[in-house]
């Protein structure tokens, strides 16, 4: 009797350590899946380029950058680039309130048009742009 309690311990003691063992080796493949594949850095100080705004945009540049995806087909009731009758008809109340439904959103149109990095001025000249009233 004596014996077999030994030897039951002895098993239970391998079958602990095998889990355990196990265990960390598992842990260790899980870490290792889940590990970054790489890092990103950008701008000069990891050897990339500088980017330098050389000034405010043009209209043409805002819309070719960022309008041109709803405006260029009228998507969700969007006033298509040249059309002045639908430009007319926003126009009305003049272009600070048509500058400031730019920047809000309307409708279906996001705050500035999805266009975060555009200024006031870039906004305006788009809208000047696409109503034909350069």
């Amino acid at each position: 009797m004596k014996h077999l309690k030994a030897l039951i311990l002895v098993a239970a003691t391998l079958l602990v350590s095998q889990a355990f063992a196990a265990t960390a080796t598992n842990e260790d493949k899980i870490r290792e899946r889940i590990a970054p594949v790489g890092d990103v850095c950008v701008g000069a100080e990891c050897g990339g380029a500088v980017v330098v705004a050389a000034g405010p945009r043009s209209g043409g540049d805002v819309y070719g950058g960022a309008c041109f995806a709803c405006h260029d087909a009228g998507i969700l009731g969007a006033p298509k680039k040249g059309d002045t009758a639908a430009w007319d008809a926003r126009l009305e109340k003049g272009f600070d309130a048509t500058l400031h439904n730019a920047v809000q959103g309307l409708n279906s149109m996001p705050p500035k048009g999805n266009c975060m990095n555009c200024s006031d001025d870039e906004l305006l000249a788009a809208i000047k742009f696409m109503s034909g009233r350069e």
